[in-house]
């Protein structure tokens, strides 16, 4: 599949934290609609691939760890579904693909699965969300 609800929820939150304001969990959920235990689990994932991080203490909360100046589609993906694919075949066995015989449809969706890596990677957030 090509963009789960992981995915989607992933960017709201980075839109929430756009302005490079501190913002709890709860009021990223408020802001962009999304349930507040998938938002912990994504932020995790965000956290773990350097996108956000944890301010600790009273008045504590998440931020974005680095601009969205230089943050893609891609990057927040990735993040969250590293084998992202148009098809599972792309990351995963091919039945098809063995030996001297080599899948046309798989060749294809391939060339296709890079086409749109470029393209999450063409324009940062900034230019997304700002431009």
């Amino acid at each position: 599949m090509l963009f789960t609800k992981e995915s989607d929820y992933a960017i709201r939150i980075v839109r929430a934290l756009k302005n490079s304001e501190k913002k709890t969990v709860q009021e990223i959920c408020d802001a962009e609609g999304l349930p507040k235990p998938f938002c912990y689990k994504i932020m995790k994932k965000l956290g773990r691939a350097g996108i956000v991080e944890a301010v600790r203490g009273a008045g504590g909360g998440f931020c974005l760890a680095g601009s969205t100046r230089e943050l893609t589609l891609y990057d927040v993906i990735m993040a969250v579904e590293p084998d992202f694919s148009v098809i599972e075949c792309i990351h995963h066995f091919c039945n098809q693909n063995s030996g001297s015989k080599h899948c046309k449809v798989h060749a294809e969706l391939l060339g296709i699965q890079h086409t749109v890596e470029d393209l999450l990677r063409e324009k940062s957030l900034y230019d997304i969300l700002e431009g």
